[in-house]
């Protein structure tokens, strides 16, 4: 397992939410973090068929480009009554011909889970991936998730994504009901950053 030794961390996207979240969680080890965006970086195309094989791409086309170790994540919900979708589709079930539109997207889900005729609770969980990769091609891969079920209607205004529809076992509200920090506390992504903080920054 190789350890993170520099300054700053590049962080392969162009969200600002997720930028954002990523940041507060590196705060306590004196890591800059900058995004893809600031650096003038395109975004890969993201071409393969699973969470690690799109954060591999994303992480090794910035840190390349830049010279700089790069922190990439892909994420997605996986919904069991759907055999697994949209999962490392997730994004692209939003996608519009003028941006992205989650709120179709979570209709999306819902319709299909209808069509189904699938019982409830519609068990799902938010799974990401996250892969730091360094110049020289050497990278290391975490994997993180948290369990919980799809609810209908949508609930709460906070949050991105599909947050108002996912409701994560242990609580009565949906990520989007919830303060920003105490999902960031128990998200996928949290799970994922502790393994890689424990691994690679601890």
């Amino acid at each position: 397992m190789r350890r993170f030794s520099g300054d700053t961390l590049l962080v392969a996207t162009h969200n600002v939410g997720k930028l954002e979240e990523i940041a507060h969680l590196m705060q306590p080890f004196g890591v800059a973090v900058v995004g893809a965006g600031e650096m003038g970086l395109p975004e890969p195309e993201e071409t393969e068929t699973t969470f690690i094989g799109n954060a591999r791409i994303k992480a090794h086309a910035a840190a390349l480009a830049t010279g700089l170790p790069a922190l990439a994540d892909d994420s997605g919900i996986v919904v069991d009554a759907l055999d697994g979708a949209p999962g490392v589709y997730t994004a692209d079930w939003a996608e519009t011909g003028s941006g992205r539109d989650f709120i179709m997207a979570m209709g999306k889900v819902h319709d299909r889970l209808r069509a189904t005729g699938a019982a409830q609770p519609w068990t799902a969980r938010f799974c990401c991936t996250l892969v730091l990769a360094w110049p020289d091609g050497h990278d290391e891969v975490f994997e993180g998730k948290v369990e919980g079920r799809v609810v209908w209607p949508m609930r709460g205004a906070a949050g991105h994504g599909y947050d108002p529809i996912f409701q994560p076992d242990g609580y009565e509200v949906t990520f989007a009901e919830m303060d920003r920090w105490e999902k960031n506390r128990i998200s996928h992504r949290a799970d994922a950053f502790a393994r890689m903080i424990g691994s690679c920054f601890g």
